[in-house]
């Protein structure tokens, strides 16, 4: 049966589901947050913080927040100090574990990174854990060897970095009006639906 997937933003009763697959992540690796330092990530940049609906379950979430370059949140923080930085740091992205390989965390990247262009960040930066690093180059991530994690994010965490050139929007013509309704080129929604 093929669900309907919707990205949209994190809403109060999407927690205990977000706990739940954070653990699932996380756990084996030795690196849960627990719900405030999660909630507090999205405190700090909500229009940056994306839930994935899959049917009628919560099937994954992104968190990203302002962070300056070359840095990164220690884990288990509560961020109180919003930082005003052209860096967007994407700071975790959880697929469900049966749902994963379908395309799903790249969707939702897909989605933050039009937000990012759109609220005009520069680039987005990440720590890649527990061998992600290879699924993060594939998507246009490079690894920034010479950035030194914070011990907490693991052994064998990469720090990585993409650019967000600005998109050349078309603009709309007499030939090519834009449709009704519309919003402005890479403009995302508050909620997104995926093929």
């Amino acid at each position: 049966m093929n669900h309907p997937v919707r990205i949209r933003r994190i809403a109060e009763e999407d927690w205990d589901a977000i706990v739940a697959l954070e653990a699932g992540a996380y756990t084996a690796l030795g690196l849960c947050e627990g719900r405030p330092a999660l909630e507090a990530k999205v405190r700090a940049s909500p229009a940056t913080c994306f839930a994935l609906d899959h049917g009628r379950r919560l099937a994954g979430y992104l968190l990203a927040l302002p962070y300056p370059g070359s840095e990164s949140p220690a884990l288990t923080s509560r961020e109180e100090v919003v930082f005003h930085s052209r860096n967007l740091h994407l700071h975790d992205l959880v697929i469900a574990r049966d749902l994963r390989g379908r395309g799903l965390g790249k969707a939702l990247v897909r989605h933050l990174t039009a937000g990012a262009r759109q609220l005009g960040y520069e680039q987005i930066s990440l720590v890649a854990v527990g061998g992600s690093h290879t699924f993060w180059a594939a998507i246009g991530f490079t690894a920034r060897r010479e950035v030194v994690n914070s011990p907490g994010y693991g052994p064998g965490s990469v720090y990585m970095s993409m650019s967000l050139p600005p998109e050349q929007a078309e603009r709309p013509t007499a030939e090519h009006p834009a449709p009704a309704g519309a919003l402005p080129s890479g403009a995302p929604s508050r909620e997104y639906e995926v093929g």
